[in-house]
């Protein structure tokens, strides 16, 4: 029993302390890192604001790329609705091991429908800044969408046969 709490109290200290670090505060808006984590074996891409998640992806082998982009904190979006974008939800492909990021309804429910589920993470974007650009590769079966805040990635990525799909949303601009 006491060793069952030491490890869930050690796992909500991980939680808690990886939350903390990822706020970086930006004008008046609270901020979180999304990091993007990449499985060298498969191709795929994950965005996480989680840093238990990025630590225990790289622990499995993935490799860190860093910053992709920044949110807005989601307790600051759920106060201030108006001032923020739409939420983003991540969905799971069991039966691929995919993930895939979209506010967009239409795309969540068709997805659910056929076998996906939603998975934990969730942020709120910016209502307005960085276009972040999502991508498609047609040609595979995982990892098959890219997100980027970099028009040399994504216009790289088309010359080598991605399909640009538009801006997926906005980041926050942290140059100002």
């Amino acid at each position: 029993m006491k060793k069952r709490i030491i490890i869930m109290l050690s796992f909500a200290l991980t939680v808690i302390g990886s939350y903390a670090f990822s706020i970086t505060g930006h004008a008046d808006t609270p901020t979180v890192i999304i990091n993007r984590v990449y499985n060298p074996n498969t191709g795929e891409h994950v965005y996480t604001n989680s840093a238990f998640e990025e630590s225990r992806l790289i622990d499995l082998g993935w490799k860190s790329e860093g910053n992709a982009f920044f949110v807005p904190d989601n307790m600051y979006a759920i106060q201030n609705p108006t001032k923020v974008g739409p939420t983003v939800s991540r969905l799971y492909n069991p039966n691929a091991g995919d993930h895939f990021y979209t506010h967009n309804g239409y795309e969540i429910n068709e997805l659910l429908k056929i076998g996906w589920s939603r998975d934990q993470i969730n942020f709120a974007t910016a209502k307005e800044g960085a276009p972040v650009y999502r991508l498609y590769n047609p040609n595979a079966k995982v990892g098959s969408h890219f997100y980027t805040l970099s028009s040399y990635e994504r216009d790289n990525l088309i010359n080598h046969g991605w399909k640009y799909e538009g801006v997926a949303f906005n980041s926050i601009n942290m140059k100002n």
